[in-house]
Protein backbone atom coordinates (compact mmCIF):
# COMPACT_ATOMS: atom_id res chain seq x y z
CA UNK A 1 0.00 0.00 0.00
CA UNK A 2 1.31 3.60 -0.60
CA UNK A 3 2.14 5.52 2.09
CA UNK A 4 1.89 9.53 2.74
CA UNK A 5 4.66 10.45 3.55
CA UNK A 6 6.09 14.09 4.52
CA UNK A 7 9.25 14.53 2.45
CA UNK A 8 12.17 17.48 3.21
CA UNK A 9 14.01 18.89 0.36
CA UNK A 10 16.69 21.46 1.33
CA UNK A 11 18.01 24.03 -1.56
CA UNK A 12 19.87 27.15 -1.46
CA UNK A 13 18.72 30.25 1.25
CA UNK A 14 17.11 32.81 -0.84
CA UNK A 15 15.85 29.98 -3.19
CA UNK A 16 12.77 28.51 -1.07
CA UNK A 17 10.26 29.71 -4.05
CA UNK A 18 11.95 28.15 -7.05
CA UNK A 19 12.09 24.70 -5.49
CA UNK A 20 8.39 24.72 -4.19
CA UNK A 21 7.31 25.53 -7.89
CA UNK A 22 9.03 22.93 -9.04
CA UNK A 23 8.00 20.45 -6.52
CA UNK A 24 4.59 22.00 -7.32
CA UNK A 25 5.34 21.11 -11.15
CA UNK A 26 5.49 17.49 -9.98
CA UNK A 27 2.50 17.73 -8.70
CA UNK A 28 3.18 17.09 -5.09
CA UNK A 29 1.60 19.34 -2.20
CA UNK A 30 3.72 21.74 -0.41
CA UNK A 31 3.28 21.64 3.54
CA UNK A 32 5.58 23.62 4.44
CA UNK A 33 8.25 26.56 3.08
CA UNK A 34 11.08 27.26 6.19
CA UNK A 35 14.67 29.13 5.05
CA UNK A 36 16.47 26.42 3.09
CA UNK A 37 13.95 23.81 2.96
CA UNK A 38 10.59 22.89 1.16
CA UNK A 39 8.57 19.94 2.94
CA UNK A 40 6.16 18.14 0.68
CA UNK A 41 3.94 15.37 1.09
CA UNK A 42 3.87 12.38 -1.63
CA UNK A 43 4.32 8.39 -1.52
CA UNK A 44 7.53 6.05 -2.30
CA UNK A 45 7.32 7.34 -6.06
CA UNK A 46 7.24 10.69 -5.07
CA UNK A 47 10.74 9.89 -3.65
CA UNK A 48 11.97 8.53 -6.88
CA UNK A 49 10.71 11.13 -8.86
CA UNK A 50 11.75 14.52 -6.69
CA UNK A 51 15.55 12.64 -6.33
CA UNK A 52 15.52 12.39 -10.84
CA UNK A 53 13.76 15.24 -11.25
CA UNK A 54 14.43 18.17 -8.76
CA UNK A 55 16.92 20.45 -10.35
CA UNK A 56 17.09 23.07 -7.28
CA UNK A 57 17.02 20.74 -4.49
CA UNK A 58 19.97 19.58 -2.45
CA UNK A 59 18.64 16.02 -1.04
CA UNK A 60 15.29 14.31 -0.67
CA UNK A 61 14.77 13.21 3.11
CA UNK A 62 11.44 11.19 4.57
CA UNK A 63 10.62 13.48 8.16
CA UNK A 64 10.88 10.42 10.64
CA UNK A 65 9.23 13.02 13.08
CA UNK A 66 9.67 16.44 14.78
CA UNK A 67 9.14 16.97 18.41
CA UNK A 68 10.65 19.59 21.02
CA UNK A 69 13.66 19.01 23.34
CA UNK A 70 15.81 21.31 25.24
CA UNK A 71 17.43 18.82 27.31
CA UNK A 72 19.41 15.71 26.12
CA UNK A 73 17.30 13.82 28.30
CA UNK A 74 14.05 14.80 26.42
CA UNK A 75 16.15 14.61 23.14
CA UNK A 76 16.63 10.86 24.16
CA UNK A 77 13.01 10.13 24.93
CA UNK A 78 11.63 12.30 21.87
CA UNK A 79 14.31 10.07 19.46
CA UNK A 80 13.00 6.95 21.14
CA UNK A 81 9.59 7.57 20.92
CA UNK A 82 9.79 8.14 17.02
CA UNK A 83 9.07 4.58 14.83
CA UNK A 84 12.39 3.38 13.89
CA UNK A 85 11.09 -0.10 13.09
CA UNK A 86 8.69 1.25 9.82
CA UNK A 87 12.15 2.56 8.43
CA UNK A 88 15.18 0.68 9.29
CA UNK A 89 15.27 -3.07 9.04
CA UNK A 90 16.86 -4.48 11.47
CA UNK A 91 20.25 -5.40 9.74
CA UNK A 92 20.08 -1.92 8.58
CA UNK A 93 23.47 0.64 9.10
CA UNK A 94 22.38 3.40 10.83
CA UNK A 95 23.48 6.58 12.36
CA UNK A 96 23.00 10.48 12.68
CA UNK A 97 25.26 11.62 9.63
CA UNK A 98 24.78 15.18 10.05
CA UNK A 99 23.14 17.46 12.94
CA UNK A 100 22.52 21.52 13.03
CA UNK A 101 21.08 23.56 15.45
CA UNK A 102 20.19 27.08 15.64
CA UNK A 103 19.29 29.58 18.07
CA UNK A 104 18.62 26.02 20.15
CA UNK A 105 19.78 25.04 24.04
CA UNK A 106 21.05 21.76 22.78
CA UNK A 107 23.81 22.83 20.36
CA UNK A 108 26.82 20.42 20.55
CA UNK A 109 26.45 18.11 17.13
CA UNK A 110 28.46 15.34 18.14
CA UNK A 111 26.35 14.89 21.66
CA UNK A 112 23.03 15.10 20.07
CA UNK A 113 24.53 12.59 17.27
CA UNK A 114 25.96 9.62 20.24
CA UNK A 115 22.11 10.85 22.09
CA UNK A 116 19.84 10.10 19.42
CA UNK A 117 22.41 6.94 18.05
CA UNK A 118 21.52 5.19 21.48
CA UNK A 119 17.71 5.76 21.53
CA UNK A 120 17.40 4.54 18.35
CA UNK A 121 18.91 1.37 19.56
CA UNK A 122 16.99 1.03 22.53
CA UNK A 123 14.05 1.47 20.54
CA UNK A 124 14.53 -0.92 17.87
CA UNK A 125 15.65 -3.19 20.90
CA UNK A 126 12.36 -3.62 22.18
CA UNK A 127 11.12 -4.08 18.65
CA UNK A 128 13.16 -6.34 16.97
CA UNK A 129 13.70 -8.39 20.46
CA UNK A 130 17.44 -8.14 20.13
CA UNK A 131 20.17 -7.12 22.70
CA UNK A 132 22.64 -6.22 19.77
CA UNK A 133 22.44 -5.14 15.89
CA UNK A 134 24.78 -6.69 13.52
CA UNK A 135 24.00 -3.25 11.10
CA UNK A 136 25.60 -5.54 7.88
CA UNK A 137 22.85 -4.25 5.87
CA UNK A 138 21.58 -0.57 3.58
CA UNK A 139 22.85 2.29 4.77
CA UNK A 140 20.14 4.61 6.40
CA UNK A 141 21.73 7.67 7.53
CA UNK A 142 19.75 10.52 9.61
CA UNK A 143 20.28 14.27 9.45
CA UNK A 144 19.11 16.43 12.29
CA UNK A 145 18.12 19.83 12.83
CA UNK A 146 17.71 21.62 15.38
CA UNK A 147 15.83 25.23 15.49
CA UNK A 148 14.66 27.18 18.11
CA UNK A 149 14.09 24.27 20.37
CA UNK A 150 12.65 21.93 17.80
CA UNK A 151 14.45 18.50 16.60
CA UNK A 152 13.33 17.80 12.86
CA UNK A 153 14.47 14.47 11.78
CA UNK A 154 15.05 13.38 8.57
CA UNK A 155 16.09 9.64 6.70
CA UNK A 156 18.21 10.87 3.53
CA UNK A 157 17.59 8.95 0.48
CA UNK A 158 19.73 10.89 -1.79
CA UNK A 159 23.36 9.42 -0.58
CA UNK A 160 25.57 11.99 -2.09
CA UNK A 161 24.19 15.61 -2.97
CA UNK A 162 21.57 15.77 -5.84
CA UNK A 163 24.18 18.90 -7.30
CA UNK A 164 26.65 15.71 -7.97
CA UNK A 165 25.03 15.18 -11.44
CA UNK A 166 27.24 13.30 -12.76
CA UNK A 167 28.77 15.44 -15.11
CA UNK A 168 31.33 17.51 -13.57
CA UNK A 169 34.52 15.73 -13.65
CA UNK A 170 36.70 18.68 -13.80
CA UNK A 171 35.85 21.87 -12.21
CA UNK A 172 37.44 25.52 -12.29
CA UNK A 173 38.59 27.58 -9.20
CA UNK A 174 35.24 28.78 -7.40
CA UNK A 175 32.88 27.05 -9.25
CA UNK A 176 29.25 27.12 -8.78
CA UNK A 177 27.41 24.40 -7.86
CA UNK A 178 24.69 22.86 -10.23
CA UNK A 179 21.43 23.46 -8.02
CA UNK A 180 22.13 26.88 -7.22
CA UNK A 181 23.58 27.40 -11.30
CA UNK A 182 19.67 25.88 -12.46
CA UNK A 183 17.98 27.61 -9.77
CA UNK A 184 19.18 31.01 -10.97
CA UNK A 185 18.70 30.26 -14.31
CA UNK A 186 15.07 29.42 -13.68
CA UNK A 187 14.80 33.16 -11.93
CA UNK A 188 15.19 34.35 -14.99
CA UNK A 189 12.50 34.46 -17.91
CA UNK A 190 14.95 31.97 -20.09
CA UNK A 191 13.16 29.26 -22.13
CA UNK A 192 15.36 26.87 -24.36
CA UNK A 193 14.87 29.12 -27.51
CA UNK A 194 16.29 31.88 -26.27
CA UNK A 195 20.18 32.98 -26.75
CA UNK A 196 21.77 32.55 -23.45
CA UNK A 197 26.18 33.29 -23.21
CA UNK A 198 28.07 33.28 -20.57
CA UNK A 199 31.39 35.23 -20.70
CA UNK A 200 32.84 33.43 -17.43
CA UNK A 201 32.15 29.77 -18.27
CA UNK A 202 34.77 28.31 -15.88
CA UNK A 203 33.70 24.43 -15.85
CA UNK A 204 30.51 24.83 -18.02
CA UNK A 205 28.31 24.52 -15.30
CA UNK A 206 25.48 27.29 -16.32
CA UNK A 207 25.25 26.53 -20.23
CA UNK A 208 25.41 22.56 -19.40
CA UNK A 209 22.19 23.21 -17.11
CA UNK A 210 20.46 25.69 -19.64
CA UNK A 211 21.00 22.92 -22.13
CA UNK A 212 19.75 20.06 -20.12
CA UNK A 213 17.07 22.35 -19.52
CA UNK A 214 16.35 23.20 -23.09
CA UNK A 215 16.66 19.37 -24.21
CA UNK A 216 13.99 18.55 -21.12
CA UNK A 217 16.99 16.29 -19.36
CA UNK A 218 16.18 15.04 -16.00
CA UNK A 219 19.27 16.47 -13.73
CA UNK A 220 19.33 12.92 -11.90
CA UNK A 221 18.99 10.65 -14.84
CA UNK A 222 22.47 9.37 -15.24
CA UNK A 223 23.26 9.04 -11.65
CA UNK A 224 22.74 6.58 -8.45
CA UNK A 225 20.84 7.13 -5.43
CA UNK A 226 20.86 5.83 -1.73
CA UNK A 227 17.73 4.54 -1.48
CA UNK A 228 17.93 2.54 -4.21
CA UNK A 229 19.05 -0.37 -2.01
CA UNK A 230 15.52 0.16 0.73
CA UNK A 231 13.38 -2.51 -1.15
CA UNK A 232 11.87 -2.59 2.67
CA UNK A 233 10.88 1.29 1.99
CA UNK A 234 10.54 1.81 -1.92
CA UNK A 235 9.87 -0.63 -4.40
CA UNK A 236 12.66 -1.13 -7.27
CA UNK A 237 9.56 -0.66 -9.83
CA UNK A 238 9.45 3.01 -8.57
CA UNK A 239 12.58 3.63 -9.43
CA UNK A 240 12.41 1.81 -12.88
CA UNK A 241 9.39 4.14 -13.41
CA UNK A 242 11.36 7.59 -12.61
CA UNK A 243 13.60 6.27 -14.88
CA UNK A 244 11.40 5.52 -17.72
CA UNK A 245 9.74 8.67 -17.15
CA UNK A 246 12.58 11.07 -17.61
CA UNK A 247 13.93 9.06 -20.39
CA UNK A 248 10.83 9.48 -22.53
CA UNK A 249 10.51 12.97 -21.66
CA UNK A 250 14.30 14.02 -23.44
CA UNK A 251 14.20 15.91 -26.19
CA UNK A 252 18.00 16.58 -27.46
CA UNK A 253 17.46 17.38 -30.85
CA UNK A 254 16.05 20.97 -30.22
CA UNK A 255 17.54 23.84 -31.49
CA UNK A 256 19.72 26.12 -29.43
CA UNK A 257 22.32 28.98 -29.18
CA UNK A 258 23.86 28.71 -25.77
CA UNK A 259 27.39 30.02 -25.83
CA UNK A 260 30.08 29.59 -23.11
CA UNK A 261 33.34 31.90 -23.34
CA UNK A 262 36.41 31.71 -20.89
CA UNK A 263 39.87 33.12 -21.11
CA UNK A 264 41.42 30.15 -19.87
CA UNK A 265 41.95 27.26 -22.56
CA UNK A 266 42.44 24.50 -19.79
CA UNK A 267 39.15 25.41 -18.21
CA UNK A 268 37.26 25.42 -22.26
CA UNK A 269 38.50 21.90 -22.74
CA UNK A 270 37.17 20.75 -19.29
CA UNK A 271 33.53 22.25 -19.90
CA UNK A 272 33.47 20.85 -23.40
CA UNK A 273 34.42 17.65 -21.64
CA UNK A 274 32.10 18.14 -18.95
CA UNK A 275 29.24 18.90 -21.57
CA UNK A 276 29.98 15.65 -23.20
CA UNK A 277 29.70 13.99 -19.68
CA UNK A 278 26.22 15.27 -19.61
CA UNK A 279 25.13 14.23 -23.09
CA UNK A 280 24.66 17.94 -24.18
CA UNK A 281 28.01 19.07 -25.93
CA UNK A 282 26.00 19.41 -29.29
CA UNK A 283 23.54 21.83 -27.71
CA UNK A 284 26.48 24.44 -26.64
CA UNK A 285 29.39 26.45 -28.30
CA UNK A 286 32.33 26.48 -25.84
CA UNK A 287 35.05 29.26 -27.26
CA UNK A 288 38.43 30.11 -25.35
CA UNK A 289 37.35 34.29 -25.70
CA UNK A 290 38.46 37.30 -23.11
CA UNK A 291 35.13 39.28 -21.91
CA UNK A 292 36.67 42.12 -23.61
CA UNK A 293 35.58 40.43 -27.11
CA UNK A 294 32.30 39.56 -25.96
CA UNK A 295 29.55 40.27 -29.06
CA UNK A 296 26.12 38.88 -30.27
CA UNK A 297 24.62 39.85 -33.99
CA UNK A 298 21.24 38.96 -32.51
CA UNK A 299 18.60 40.68 -29.95
CA UNK A 300 17.10 39.81 -26.85
CA UNK A 301 19.77 37.47 -25.49
CA UNK A 302 20.70 36.64 -21.79
CA UNK A 303 23.81 36.94 -20.59
CA UNK A 304 23.98 34.55 -17.31
CA UNK A 305 27.45 34.42 -15.59
CA UNK A 306 29.55 34.24 -12.20
CA UNK A 307 32.11 36.22 -13.11
CA UNK A 308 35.53 36.56 -10.30
CA UNK A 309 34.82 37.49 -6.87
CA UNK A 310 38.16 38.52 -6.03
CA UNK A 311 38.49 35.23 -3.32
CA UNK A 312 42.54 36.03 -3.69
CA UNK A 313 44.13 39.20 -2.66
CA UNK A 314 45.99 39.86 -6.25
CA UNK A 315 42.90 38.86 -8.19
CA UNK A 316 40.78 41.87 -6.65
CA UNK A 317 43.03 44.74 -8.33
CA UNK A 318 41.81 43.41 -11.56
CA UNK A 319 37.88 43.30 -10.65
CA UNK A 320 37.42 47.01 -11.46
CA UNK A 321 38.57 46.57 -15.20
CA UNK A 322 37.00 43.11 -15.45
CA UNK A 323 33.55 44.93 -14.74
CA UNK A 324 33.95 47.76 -16.43
CA UNK A 325 34.31 45.76 -19.81
CA UNK A 326 31.72 43.13 -18.93
CA UNK A 327 29.57 46.33 -18.29
CA UNK A 328 30.78 48.11 -21.83
CA UNK A 329 30.26 44.74 -23.43
CA UNK A 330 26.93 44.22 -22.65
CA UNK A 331 25.98 47.80 -23.07
CA UNK A 332 26.72 47.42 -26.71
CA UNK A 333 24.42 44.37 -27.26
CA UNK A 334 21.18 45.28 -28.36
CA UNK A 335 18.41 44.57 -26.51
CA UNK A 336 19.98 42.06 -23.85
CA UNK A 337 19.30 40.87 -20.16
CA UNK A 338 22.21 40.41 -17.90
CA UNK A 339 21.99 38.21 -14.93
CA UNK A 340 25.51 38.48 -12.49
CA UNK A 341 26.04 36.50 -9.42
CA UNK A 342 28.70 38.03 -7.53
CA UNK A 343 30.20 38.35 -3.98
CA UNK A 344 31.99 42.05 -6.00
CA UNK A 345 30.35 44.78 -3.92
CA UNK A 346 30.85 47.58 -6.63
CA UNK A 347 29.77 45.02 -9.53
CA UNK A 348 27.23 47.72 -10.49
CA UNK A 349 29.26 50.57 -10.48
CA UNK A 350 32.17 49.43 -12.65
CA UNK A 351 29.48 47.89 -14.90
CA UNK A 352 28.16 51.78 -14.91
CA UNK A 353 24.42 50.48 -14.68
CA UNK A 354 21.80 50.37 -11.91
CA UNK A 355 20.81 46.73 -11.67
CA UNK A 356 16.48 46.94 -12.00
CA UNK A 357 16.56 43.97 -9.21
CA UNK A 358 18.70 42.60 -7.05
CA UNK A 359 18.46 39.39 -4.34
CA UNK A 360 20.68 38.08 -1.68
CA UNK A 361 21.74 34.31 -2.27
CA UNK A 362 24.13 32.54 -0.09
CA UNK A 363 26.42 30.47 -2.50
CA UNK A 364 27.45 27.89 0.83
CA UNK A 365 28.27 30.60 3.72
CA UNK A 366 29.40 33.46 1.26
CA UNK A 367 26.65 35.99 0.61
CA UNK A 368 26.84 36.74 -2.91
CA UNK A 369 23.89 39.36 -5.00
CA UNK A 370 21.85 37.96 -7.84
CA UNK A 371 21.67 41.31 -9.67
CA UNK A 372 19.42 41.32 -12.49
CA UNK A 373 20.22 44.22 -15.28
CA UNK A 374 16.39 43.65 -17.23
CA UNK A 375 16.39 44.56 -21.08
CA UNK A 376 12.93 45.18 -23.17
CA UNK A 377 10.63 42.01 -23.85
CA UNK A 378 10.84 40.90 -27.97
CA UNK A 379 7.56 41.91 -29.44
CA UNK A 380 5.00 38.78 -29.62
CA UNK A 381 4.84 37.76 -33.33
CA UNK A 382 1.45 38.21 -34.73
CA UNK A 383 -0.20 35.02 -35.96
CA UNK A 384 0.93 33.95 -39.53
CA UNK A 385 4.16 35.78 -39.23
Amino acid sequence: MERKLELIAPCHFGLEAVLKKEITDLGYEIAQVEDGKVTFLGDEAAICRANVFLRTAERVMIKVGSFRAVTFEELFQGTKSLPWEDFIPEDGKFWVAKATSIKSRLFSPSDIQSIMKKAMVERMKEKYGVSWFPETGSSYPLRVSLYKDVVTVGLDTTGVSLHKRGYRTMTSKAPITETLAAALIMLTPWRGDRILVDPFCGSGTFPIEAAMMAANMAPGMNRSFLAEEWPNLIPRKCWYEAGDEAGDLVNDQVETDIQGYDIDGDVIRAARSNARSAGVDHLIHFQQRPVSELSHPKKYGFLITNPPYGERIEEKKNLPELYRQLGERFAALDSWSAYVITAYEDAEKYMGRKADKNRKIYNGMMKTYFYQFLGPKPLRRKQGE
